[in-house]
């Protein structure tokens, strides 16, 4: 199973762009977590500290696709390396000036989800370069989507450390330090000095101009959807089960699953059109989905929970394999991100969905919402079938310096998937 990953892991330049990314990105997957420690050790209420970590997040979906179009434009070095740095920066902004005045933390908050540096994005447009068989480029989306389940689920634990050890102060700064260092690893390789976008046709769209495109970002909207109303239905099924320990189980378990499942997907090579397979993963997600509204005691519930998550990494794994085929030329970095920030609103709008749901029917309601929205998403998927599964409009992808007059330009993997 891992001789497929270990291949991509021995490629030249995969590692280090793998954990550099992956590292650049802490601050991103513990903003949320680290805020809300924050505002309450300087006295704040959970009001204000939601408040703040929801400012963070709508900042960090309007800035994604933005960065990420310079970074077509521009290279990454110019604008990954800056944008980490002044999103730290605004971090640190916020550790030092603290709650006192509302405004400028706020305003520090809303910098630094701003500027957050599209790594991820830039990750997925570095791999056809350094990866240079179509097989291998789809096991790294794949390892890409398990890696994610990974840091999710070690970032916070790195928060409640430094937080243990020195204070939440020292945390916010720490892990936004590391941040820059991650970036700064990703943009001194010499697959992101050198990579450059294709030629692309000028157009206020962008990447959002490609029919397929927007067709699977409508379909993980509802994704993000389900996933964010699960973590609001569990917390009135902990506090009937067992509390927060069971809650913590819960999201652990989600986040598990998704991980085992996506170790899996990518550890072999699939034949077909993706396109096809992708309706089949969200249909299996919403099937995963249902089991949760039996609420069983605490044990098998979390077992269910495990089985929500098993599809979540194939299905995005999946996802980016055609979202790389549908960014117009020359906009992949942009594309990508683009599907980051979807999935982020409809996570957050998951989580407001299902708050008054819970509150009106209980916890049973609250886990129905998670099926209603994966069957949303798959009756989008089938519905525009066709435009997702037609063929890109194809791109290049450039490698080599920018001043080389011999650097490779080549075809983008845009038809056909064998991972």
């Amino acid at each position: 199973m891992a001789t497929g990953y270990l291949e991509i892991l021995r490629a030249r330049h995969a590692a280090r762009l793998l954990v550099g990314t992956l590292v650049g990105r802490l601050p991103n997957a513990t903003a949320a977590i680290a805020i809300l420690l924050f505002v309450r050790a300087e006295g704040g209420t959970y009001s204000l500290a939601g408040a703040l970590a929801a400012v963070y997040g709508v900042a960090n979906a309007v800035g994604q696709p933005v960065l990420g179009r310079i970074v077509d434009l521009r290279g990454q070095p110019r604008v990954q390396l800056p944008a980490a740095v002044l999103s730290g920066l605004s971090m640190a902004l916020f550790a030092f000036a603290g709650i006192g005045s509302l405004p400028l933390a706020y305003a520090a908050v809303a910098g630094a989800g701003l500027f957050t540096p599209p790594l991820e994005g830039g990750l997925r447009a570095l791999w056809s370069s350094v990866l240079r068989r179509e097989d291998q480029v789809h096991t790294a989306y794949a390892m890409d989507a398990v890696a994610q389940e990974v840091m999710f689920t070690v970032g916070p634990l790195l928060v409640t450390l430094c937080v243990s050890l020195w204070s939440t102060q020292a945390a916010l700064l720490v892990i936004n330090a590391v941040g820059v260092l991650g970036a700064l690893s990703v943009v001194v390789s010499e697959p992101s000095r050198t990579w450059r976008s294709a030629p692309r046709e000028a157009h206020w769209l962008g990447a959002l101009r490609s029919p397929g495109l927007l067709a699977l970002l409508a379909a993980f909207l509802f994704i993000g959807m389900a996933l964010g109303s699960i973590t609001v239905a569990s917390v009135p099924y902990a506090d009937e089960h067992g509390g927060d320990a069971v809650y913590g189980w819960l999201m652990a378990a989600l986040g598990f699953g998704a991980l085992v499942g996506g170790t899996v997907y990518g550890a072999r090579q699939w034949a077909g059109e993706p396109a096809r397979r992708l309706r089949v993963l969200v249909a299996l997600l919403v099937v995963c989905y249902l089991p949760l509204m039996l609420m069983p005691d605490a044990v098998p519930m979390v077992a269910l929970t495990a089985l929500a998550g098993v599809f979540l990494a194939p299905a995005i794994a999946c996802a980016f394999v055609l979202v790389d085929r549908h960014a117009p030329r020359g906009t992949v970095t942009e594309a990508f991100s683009w599907l980051v920030t979807t999935f982020t609103v409809g996570h957050s709008a998951g989580t407001g969905v299902a708050g008054p749901v819970v509150e009106a029917g209980g916890a049973l309601w609250g886990f129905a919402v998670p099926a209603v929205a994966g069957g949303v998403s798959l009756l989008v998927l089938t519905a525009t079938g066709r435009v997702v599964a037609a063929p890109g409009r194809g791109a290049v992808v450039a490698t080599g310096s920018e001043n080389d007059p011999n650097r490779a330009v080549e075809p983008r993997f845009s038809s056909g998937d064998r991972a």
